[in-house]
């Protein structure tokens, strides 16, 4: 169908119409052509193929701005060798979008198993209903000896000095599509045991060399994302003028109201990502409260933190996109306690990860002109459910491309 309409019980926009009750959305050409109440567009398009699910809620889709799916997931699940590698990673994707994400921020670190170009990755996406948008980066992993690898040098490790490197600092910066993990300032433990990497959280960066790097990607007119957990470390990432904080765990309550008053964004990993503690969701609250636009994200595949009271988890075996809404839900629960609108809260999955990938003014709000990237669940994602079988159908640019009913 190119031209069709869709009826609901309520339609959470994330938008400044807020939530239309017996709303519709008219749909053409993979974009929202009109969005309303059912009264209203029932009598301007009375001739339109409707498709009703009263019985339902439409939102927008999700948005998972931060994740590892088709570097690091595949080697970690599955035994791929380089010729079934991007299989795997297709059969991942799927997963995504049928948990509701048509969206994803992806890293491209660097991977000892994987010697692929970022070209490569790009490829790999090519006929699956995703937006994917990459971020390029270096990562330097907290093993006894830390080890650093990036994404223009694919499996060959790298020493720190490379990574400060301008001409490579240069090349990364050119290939990344959004302000990911562009630099980590602290070591990452990855998915390793905490035996496997005794210098995770060891801060890699001066803040001479972090401003020297921020510098070239803004000199580019790209934004830069940083991988940082820790008073130290965030305080040198506001200091150096970043962009975007992934994970800010172990943040403090100044180094919030200053991230704030610098206009930075942050991306929220409540099941982990770092040596420290996630992000809970009273660290969430004060996100929003002090106005910061704050996103939830997987970070996955990744293994829950150990003994976090608000994640159910009683493993640590690798959790993926599937749990997006799972781990938000402790978070979005108590923004609605603290009399947030619905709308906002949903933003945390859906519009603010949109604006941190850059596709703002392509997708993450129900509103005429964006594509017509939507659900019909049960309820809300992540504050009213949490399974991913109770979205019953996802919508990419207008195409049904999961149907559960």
């Amino acid at each position: 169908m190119d031209i069709y309409m869709v009826r609901a019980k309520k339609i959470v926009t994330v938008s400044n119409a807020g939530t239309i009750k017996d709303g519709a959305m008219l749909i053409e050409n993979e974009k929202i052509v009109e969005i309303g109440t059912w009264e209203i567009l029932r009598k301007q398009y009375s001739s339109i193929q409707v498709i009703d699910y009263t019985n339902y809620v439409i939102t927008p889709s999700l948005v998972d701005c931060h994740t590892h799916l088709l570097e690091f997931a595949p080697t970690s699940l599955y035994p791929v060798t380089p010729q079934t590698h991007f299989i795997a990673g297709k059969a991942i994707l799927f997963h995504a979008l049928s948990s509701g994400i048509t969206a994803l921020g992806e890293q491209i670190c660097g991977h000892p198993l994987c010697d692929f170009r970022v070209e490569d990755y790009r490829k790999a996406i090519h006929g699956i209903p995703l937006n994917v948008s990459f971020a390029t980066t270096s990562i330097s992993i907290g093993f006894e000896n830390i080890a650093h690898f990036s994404s223009i040098t694919q499996s060959v490790a790298v020493h720190k000095k490379d990574l400060i490197d301008p001409f490579l600092v240069k090349q990364i910066a050119k290939e990344s599509d959004y302000p990911g993990e562009n630099i980590f300032i602290n070591a990452t433990p990855a998915n390793f045991t905490i035996n496997e990497v005794p210098k995770a959280g060891e801060i890699i960066y001066s803040i001479e060399e972090m401003k020297e790097i921020v510098d070239i990607y803004h000199q580019l007119g790209k934004k830069i994302g940083v991988h940082v957990a820790g008073k130290e470390g965030i305080k040198m990432a506001l200091a150096a003028g970043v962009d975007v904080l992934h994970h800010a765990h172990g943040i403090t309550d100044e180094l919030i109201e200053r991230a704030s008053i610098l206009g930075i964004q942050i991306v929220a990993t409540p099941m982990g990502g770092t040596h420290l503690t996630p992000n809970s969701p009273m660290e969430i609250l004060r996100f929003v409260n002090q106005n910061i636009s704050v996103s939830i994200s997987t970070d996955a595949y990744l293994p829950p933190y150990p003994e976090v009271s608000w994640l159910p988890f009683k493993d640590q075996s690798l959790k993926g996109p599937d749990q997006l809404m799972l781990i938000a839900y402790p978070s979005m629960q108590l923004l609605k306690e603290n009399n947030y609108d619905e709308n906002a809260i949903l933003a945390l999955l859906t519009n603010n990860p949109a604006t941190i990938l850059g596709k703002e003014n392509q997708f993450g709000r129900l509103e005429k002109g964006l594509d017509a990237n939507f659900l019909v669940a049960e309820g809300i994602p992540g504050l009213e459910i949490t399974e991913p079988e109770k979205i019953k159908r996802v919508y990419y640019q207008g195409k049904m491309v999961i149907d559960r009913t």
